[in-house]
């Protein structure tokens, strides 16, 4: 049967952080009964789709999937597995507050099978949390994870944000001992980014914002990335690192060209070569599954199989992400073309500035790479623009 992965998109939050571009809302908790009755809807017009399916994992995404009440999450799992054969061991996670998702809810979602939970904690720092928009403090962390382990969930995740306006390298010292005080299972480490439509984007433009520049930024991901290794961490990913057994399998199947189902407002999916998106707002994602809708695209508002160096472009850079790389017999295999063929002289490049590393084990970013992997990426699409890659479909 053909793995699959399923995202569930809950666009909910009670505040939406200043720094925040995802496709969350606040103020809207008087639709979440509606919503969940909507994403129900979309799981049985998705049914024929879904059925021969092996689902390997399930990741309730957004906003704040933990602060939706933990019954309705459960029927969502339900629905699932009326719908199609959830794998025995498959990774079911859910993204959540530190203090918004209680020890009873976390009790349930056990319960309902499950066995990986994320914290947004994003700092340690009273003052950086407050800048942050966060409203939990650095005390609500602790309890959370400590909650998630008498709970039983198997895999504890915390999220942290490096990179902010005067943070300092002791600082972020101390949130990375912090949690590795916690003896979580993974952390996942973002650089702050200034996105446009958001309250700090604005205030960066008006100047009362300064963010740190890119050394700075890349010093951080450098102690990071040493100070874990050195405490029994993995590094698989770029931003992500590990316990051994805990890696998150279902980020793998984005990196590594796997199928997935988006459900929910704005999500994203990836079926048979087609990429797809869902209508963004919750209320029209709503209404578009309300009465009779028609078929299992009732919520999608664009579809498209990429073109052939899009979806080059989509393989390589993602592959890359992973620490691991790619090997160029399952490039060959997926594009029916040899690697240095398509594009060789961008890679042989990014191998003679000390960025790649290709060897008999495949094609990698190297330490420094991690660091240029959106140069790579560049080098990459501009040789693919300039030209028609071989064996065209």
């Amino acid at each position: 049967m053909n793995p699959l992965a399923v995202y569930i998109h809950i666009p909910f939050c009670t505040v939406k952080c200043g720094y925040c571009d995802f496709n969350a809302y606040a103020g809207m908790d008087g639709l979440k009964r509606d919503y969940t009755r909507a994403l129900l809807r979309e799981i049985e017009l998705r049914h024929e789709e879904v059925a021969a399916r092996n689902i390997t994992s399930i990741v309730f995404g957004g906003g704040t999937p933990g602060e939706m009440p933990p019954g309705d999450l459960t029927a969502i799992i339900d629905a699932l597995r009326s719908s199609a054969t959830i794998s025995p061991d498959a990774e079911i996670g859910i993204e959540a507050n530190p203090g918004s998702t209680g020890p009873d809810d976390l009790r349930q979602l056990a319960e309902a099978g499950v066995n990986r939970v994320s914290f947004g904690a994003q700092s340690f720092d009273s003052e950086e949390l407050r800048f942050l928009d966060r409203i939990h403090s650095p005390e609500a962390i602790d309890a959370s994870v400590a909650n998630a382990r008498r709970a039983g969930i198997a895999s504890v995740n915390i999220d942290l944000i490096y990179g902010l306006p005067g943070q300092g390298a002791a600082a972020w010292d101390r949130t990375l001992q912090r949690a590795l005080a916690l003896n979580t299972d993974h952390l996942s480490l973002y650089a702050l980014t200034v996105e446009d439509g958001t309250l700090l984007g604005r205030r960066v433009r008006e100047g009362s914002v300064i963010m740190p520049g890119p050394d700075t930024v890349a010093d951080l991901y450098e102690r990071a990335t040493t100070t874990l290794g050195r405490s029994g961490f993995q590094q698989y990913e770029l931003s992500n690192w590990a316990r051994p057994g805990h890696k998150s399998r279902h980020n793998i199947t984005y990196w590594s060209d796997g199928d997935y189902l988006g459900l929910g407002a704005g999500a994203h999916g990836y079926l048979n070569g087609e990429r797809y998106e869902n209508v963004a707002h919750p209320r029209e994602y709503v209404r578009s599954l309300r009465g009779p809708a028609s078929g299992p695209r009732a919520a999608v508002s664009s579809a498209s199989v990429p073109e052939r160096s899009t979806a080059i472009f989509d393989w390589v850079t993602l592959a890359l992400r992973l620490s691991e790389g790619f090997e160029p017999a399952a490039f060959a295999a997926r594009f029916g073309a040899c690697l240095d063929d398509v594009i060789g002289p961008p890679l042989a490049e990014c191998e003679a500035a000390g960025l790649l590393q290709r060897d008999r084990r495949g094609v990698r970013l190297t330490r420094a790479g991690r660091l240029m992997h959106g140069e790579v990426s560049v080098r990459v699409l501009a040789h693919l623009r300039a030209g028609t890659p071989a064996h065209e479909d």
